[in-house]
């Protein structure tokens, strides 16, 4: 098929050769030649090619971002979780400590305000699951440390009280 097609051009070139096309189209295929393209244009490649660079930085510091977010969060809560085992374990020997002391139960306000101070860590706990931060940390950590400073006070209340009842005792023999 292709070599007919050869020869039916080669058989007829003169006739394809015999117009040529006026001055007027000439000038409209060089008009059209010489038109710069929009694709063509230099700027228009350096302004795709900075749109391209600028939004390659911004996903990669968003991806960044998140990944510093997440590793933030989890420092936070590896660092909340060690110091939160320490001082429960401190509450928890001092309260043992209060409860073998203190078999009259006589401090019901020392009790209400550790009540309290407990309630208000559940809900910063409940805070610090939802929506972990610095903030939320150094709260929890406070109140446990309020908590222990509450238990040494009734600890010394305690034995203060202890050593009357000792003396008292020694002055009546």
């Amino acid at each position: 098929m292709k070599d007919g097609l050869k020869d039916f051009i080669a058989k007829n070139r003169s006739g394809f050769d015999d117009k040529e096309p006026s001055e007027k189209v000439w000038r409209g295929i060089q008009a059209e030649l010489k038109k710069p393209s929009l694709w063509n244009s230099l700027v228009v490649w350096r302004i795709a090619a900075g749109l391209l660079l600028g939004l390659s930085a911004y996903l990669f510091v968003a991806k960044e971002s998140t990944n510093l977010k997440k590793k933030e969060v989890a420092r936070l809560q590896t660092e909340f979780n060690d110091l939160e085992s320490f001082y429960s374990n401190q509450i928890a020997e001092k309260v043992a400590l209060i409860s073998g002391l203190d078999e009259g139960g006589e401090h019901q306000q020392f009790t209400q305000d550790f009540q309290k101070l407990e309630a208000m860590y559940q809900v910063l706990a409940e805070e610090m699951k939802s929506r972990p931060n610095e903030k939320v940390k150094d709260a929890l950590i406070l109140n446990l440390l309020i908590r222990i400073d509450l238990l040494n006070q009734q600890l010394k209340k305690l034995e203060d009280s202890r050593k009357e009842e000792i003396r008292n005792s020694a002055s009546e023999v």
